[in-house]
């Protein structure tokens, strides 16, 4: 009998977990809807309290660590977003190294490092890293529409880089493919499709055509950019750009 009432124990608590899981993910996906993203960030990682492979909570936890820390003022706090955001990322290849999201998470975390490191030959490990993982990604399913916006930012950051940084990371870590435009504007095409509705890489795809002196593909990618829903709050301010900029060149 009381083997009995273990097993029932046991079951009615994974039971509740699970509900209350899905609750939490509820609750996390309105707030988001509503760009609260900061009270979003917290309802994830209370599901990895209890749920610490909840895949779900560990990639939003990882993206929404990024684009917070992004608009952080506070150099050491938006550090702190990163960092957390990588942990976040490399607990999500953990739990499925199969997946190809998993890989994107880590570029995606590895990218705003460098972003942040002060270290010359950090940053260059992280840069390396950025483009690594999103090949590894890639790799495992060539159209994950996020890896191809994390190739291709990699692409157009490093052929506007200042020739300090570009060298470290070439210097350091030999082996890494040339960046070219026609790289870049390739994968934020190709993310295109699959993302239609991801308002930053239309912007930065736009900014590679006006670099690589292309501005018919340039106006035309813009006129698009600025008809895209805002899903998220990050979108508010990159879709007032895309009009400011499309009105400048009237």
């Amino acid at each position: 009998m009381k083997i009995v009432f273990v097993f029932m124990s046991f079951f009615v608590g994974i039971y509740c977990n699970a509900q209350e899981t899905a609750v939490l993910l509820k609750e996390a996906y309105n707030l988001e809807l509503k760009f609260n993203e900061p009270e979003a960030l917290l309802k994830y990682k209370q599901i990895l309290v209890n749920d610490p492979n909840n895949y779900k909570a560990l990639q939003r936890a990882t993206e929404l660590s990024c684009t917070i820390g992004a608009r952080t003022a506070a150099a050491k706090d938006k550090r702190l977003m990163f960092e957390s955001a990588l942990a976040f990322a490399k607990r999500s290849v953990t739990t499925d190294s199969t997946n190809a999201n998993s890989f994107y998470l880590l570029a995606l975390a590895s990218s705003k490092m460098a972003e942040v490191e002060e270290e010359n030959k950090k940053r260059a490990v992280f840069a390396r890293d950025t483009k690594l993982f999103a090949d590894k990604a890639l790799a495992i399913n060539p159209n994950n529409g996020m890896a191809n916006f994390i190739a291709g930012k990699w692409h157009f950051e490093m052929v506007t880089l200042g020739w300090a940084k570009k060298l470290a990371v070439k210097t350091l870590y030999g082996g890494l493919p040339e960046p070219s435009l026609e790289k870049c504007i390739e994968y934020l095409e190709k993310c295109k499709k699959q993302e239609a509705y991801f308002v930053l890489n239309y912007l930065i795809l736009a900014k590679a055509y006006k670099e690589d002196d292309k501005a018919v593909k340039m106006i035309e990618v813009l006129n698009q950019l600025v008809k895209l829903p805002k899903r998220i709050f990050d979108d508010i301010a990159y879709i007032d750009e895309g009009k400011k900029w499309l009105e400048s060149e009237k």
